[in-house]
């Protein structure tokens, strides 16, 4: 028996032990004690027979402690049984150096953790400050959520929408519903924005919209740096300004660098010039004027009735003197260049357009198409006044061809060089110059039958022709030829030397011109070298190069 006191009485002192372990201070999540201490105030009372019978009513200098925050006020309800307290007038609270809370009413939960503040509420957390009526802030979790309207001060950043969070840990947010920021003279509006507060970093989302000294940005789904400038969007998203508009799949902005970047089936639209550029990605600097196209790039030039397109492998601007009086601006178009209009078609392996003489200068095998004429060289240079051409010039193995209503035959000029002028866009005269040749299938006035061929070598030519294309007449200097009766014409005078009609070249409309067929081995042109000048002879055995 006496064992089984000994036992009984130490099984329990055991449970003894057990309850008084259980009974401690609890402890919450963050492991600080959870019971809320009353530090001070003026005035303490009961009314036990009021409406809160089971609440201390303290007045005058109120201040409470809870896991590491104290908490100020005019009066409060401070209900210990259920750990919590109801606070009135001049709410303060403070939690560690970085994070103050002040309303003018609040109630909090110590068990909970949660602090439900209202009216003129103003949560400081290190260099953010947080303006709302309604907010509850969950001090377990580090989260603040606002409601009912509120803003966000982040230094230079201000950030106001319906509701949203706040999370002290992280110190990110998220603002919903009439998101609207403010970054010095730039703004945002956006249905949903996150805001990593440490990076200055804002992520929009929904239907968005950047304004910024005439920029518009428009995005579904895009990053922007307020310290960086640096914005990255997706979702189909759009740069545009009062004379320049850019689309894409993907598009990158640095504002400080001037720096752009477009990722996939990429649109730029210059409304003052009226021409358009798409390709599958884009690069182009504001400060510095430098542009880079390529992946299925094409320009569009449409300030005339008809628009113009121009297909390369590549394009390339760049900028001299920019935002000057003076600038002047190169556009180089490579490889595989073919262009398409209703009335003109060209292709060549590159070109080059300079604005300072409004020159384009297509090189290495060069085709141009006008209804029925053709024209090649080694080199074609088209001078422009404003979208009109003024002058074509062919340079070396000029050769010019214009198809007979019959399709069979054709007249042709050939020369070392060739000069094309034009009034209002239409040709009206053409010069020739250097061993010029000439094919020429006169008709007759009253039913344009074919009369002969008219074959004939000079060394410079001038035809003038009228506003509708017709020949008005020529001059020529010193002229050799011979006019063959059709039924008399021998079969090698038919086409001069080089004569070659691409017409399987010719680009047939706007898609075409993504599909390149070069010239034939045979039909490319053969560079011309220049004679060695001859040897002279200076006295006896003295033999020296003469000056070239």
């Amino acid at each position: 028996m006496g064992g089984l006191r000994i036992l009984l009485s130490i099984l329990c002192l055991f449970v003894l032990c057990l309850s008084v372990h259980a009974s401690g201070p609890a402890k919450n999540k963050k492991g600080t004690a959870d019971r809320i201490n009353l530090l001070h105030a003026d005035q303490l009372s009961y009314d036990i027979h009021g409406r809160t019978p089971d609440a201390q009513i303290v007045k005058g200098n109120v201040s409470f402690s809870h896991a590491g925050a104290t908490l100020k006020c005019d009066s409060a309800y401070f209900y210990q049984a259920s750990n919590s307290f109801r606070a009135f007038g001049h709410v303060r609270l403070r939690q560690s150096d970085t994070l103050s809370l002040n309303s003018d009413y609040a109630e909090y939960d110590g068990s909970g953790q949660m602090m439900r503040a209202r009216k003129n509420v103003v949560l400081r957390h290190r260099n953010q400050v947080l303006y709302t009526d309604s907010l509850d802030y969950d001090r377990l979790y580090d989260n603040a959520y606002f409601f009912e309207g509120g803003t966000l001060v982040d230094g230079k950043d201000k950030l106001v929408s319906d509701w949203g969070e706040y999370n002290t840990a992280s110190r990110q947010a998220v603002f919903y519903y009439n998101v609207k920021m403010q970054n010095g003279n730039r703004t945002v509006t956006t249905d949903t924005l996150y805001y990593d507060t440490r990076k200055s970093l804002a992520h929009l989302m929904g239907p968005s919209e950047i304004k910024s000294e005439g920029n518009v940005i428009r995005t579904r789904d895009g990053y922007f740096n307020t310290k960086s400038d640096l914005a990255e969007l997706y979702g189909r998203s759009t740069l545009s300004d009062q004379e320049k508009e850019i689309t894409g799949d993907s598009l990158y902005h640095n504002n400080k660098t001037g720096e752009n970047k477009g990722f996939g089936d990429v649109i730029y639209i210059d409304r003052k010039n009226k021409n358009e550029l798409r390709c599958d990605y884009v690069e182009y600097n504001d400060k510095t004027g430098y542009g880079y196209a390529t992946r299925r790039a094409v320009m569009k030039e449409y300030s005339q009735k008809d628009t113009l397109f121009l297909h390369a492998d590549t394009f390339k601007i760049f900028t001299y003197h920019i935002n000057t009086d003076s600038v002047r601006r190169l556009v180089h178009a490579y490889h595989k260049v073919r262009a398409y209009r209703t009335n003109v078609q060209a292709v060549c392996d590159s070109l080059v357009f300079d604005s300072a003489d409004s020159c384009m200068t297509m090189y290495k095998d060069p085709i141009a198409w006008n209804e029925n004429r053709q024209l090649f060289g080694e080199q074609i240079k088209v001078y422009m006044n404003d979208s009109t051409v003024r002058k074509a010039e062919v340079i070396n193995q000029a050769f010019s061809i214009e198809q007979m209503y019959d399709g069979e035959h054709y007249n042709q000029l050939s020369s070392k060089r060739m000069n094309a002028f034009f009034d209002g866009g239409v040709i009206r005269k053409v010069e020739a110059i250097g061993t010029v040749k000439s094919v020429y299938f006169p008709l007759d006035d009253k039913d344009s039958t074919l009369i002969g061929l008219n074959y004939l070598e000079t060394d410079t030519m001038r035809m003038f022709l009228s506003a509708e294309r017709k020949l008005q007449k020529i001059w020529v200097n010193r002229p050799e030829g011979t006019m063959y009766p059709m039924t008399q014409i021998p079969p090698a005078k038919y086409k001069l030397t080089g004569f070659v009609w691409f017409d399987d070249i010719r680009p047939k409309d706007k898609n075409d011109i993504f599909v390149w067929r070069g010239k034939r081995e045979e039909d490319v042109l053969k560079n011309i070298q220049r004679h060695e000048a001859p040897l002279q002879r200076l006295g006896k055995g003295k033999t020296v190069e003469a000056s070239r």
